[in-house]
C-alpha cells in the first residue's frame, strides 16, 4: 500500500501566499510611484518658488529704486525751497538795510535839494499839475488823473535792488 500523499494543513494557503505576495508587489509599485509623484511635486514647487522669489526680489528692488528716487526728489525739493527761502530772507534784509542807510540821507544838508529834485521828476513825469506829497520815510509821491509815481524812498531802493538782480544773485554763488 501505497502512502496517501499529505494533506495540506490549509489548502488556501498557497493562494492566500499568492495573493498576499502580489498585494505587496502593488503595494510597493504604488508607494515607489507615490515617492516619484512626490519628488516631482516637490521639484516643480521648489522651482516655481524659485521664481516667485526672483519676481518678489525684483518687485522689491524696483519697488526699493522708486521709493528712493521719491524721496531724493522729496529731498532735492526741500533743500531748492530752503535755498530759495534762505537768499529771500538774505534780499529782505539786505533791501531792509539798504533803506534804512538811504533814510539817514534826510539828516543830511543835502536832503532839501535832494528832495526838490524828486518833486521835479514827479512833475515831468506826470504834469505840471500833478499833486505831489512827502513820504512819511522820505523822499515824494506824485499823483494825476489816473496815473501815480511813487519817488519815496523805499521804492527807490526797491527798484535800485531789482535792477540789480543779478549782481545780488552773486552774493551766494561761490
Amino acid at each position: 500500500m501505497t502512502a496517501a500523499p499529505p494533506v495540506p494543513a490549509d489548502p488556501l494557503e498557497p493562494v492566500r501566499a499568492a495573493m498576499l505576495h502580489a498585494a505587496h508587489e502593488d503595494a510597493d509599485r504604488l508607494l515607489a510611484d507615490a515617492r516619484r509623484d512626490a519628488a516631482e511635486v516637490l521639484a516643480r514647487a521648489h522651482s516655481q518658488a524659485g521664481v516667485l522669489l526672483r519676481a518678489a526680489r525684483l518687485r522689491g528692488e524696483a519697488e526699493g529704486i522708486r521709493v528712493a528716487a521719491a524721496t531724493v526728489a522729496q529731498a532735492r525739493r526741500k533743500a531748492r525751497g530752503d535755498l530759495l527761502e534762505a537768499k529771500a530772507q538774505v534780499c529782505d534784509e539786505l533791501r531792509q538795510r539798504v533803506a534804512a542807510q538811504v533814510r539817514q540821507c534826510r539828516d543830511e544838508e543835502t536832503w532839501p535839494a535832494v528832495r526838490d529834485r524828486l518833486t521835479r521828476r514827479v512833475r515831468h513825469a506826470l504834469g505840471a499839475d500833478a499833486t505831489v506829497s512827502e513820504h512819511a520815510d522820505g523822499g515824494v509821491v506824485g499823483t494825476a488823473p489816473g496815473r501815480a509815481l511813487d519817488l519815496s524812498l523805499d521804492a527807490l531802493v526797491a527798484r535800485a535792488l531789482d535792477q540789480a538782480g543779478t549782481e545780488i544773485e552773486s552774493l551766494w554763488e561761490t
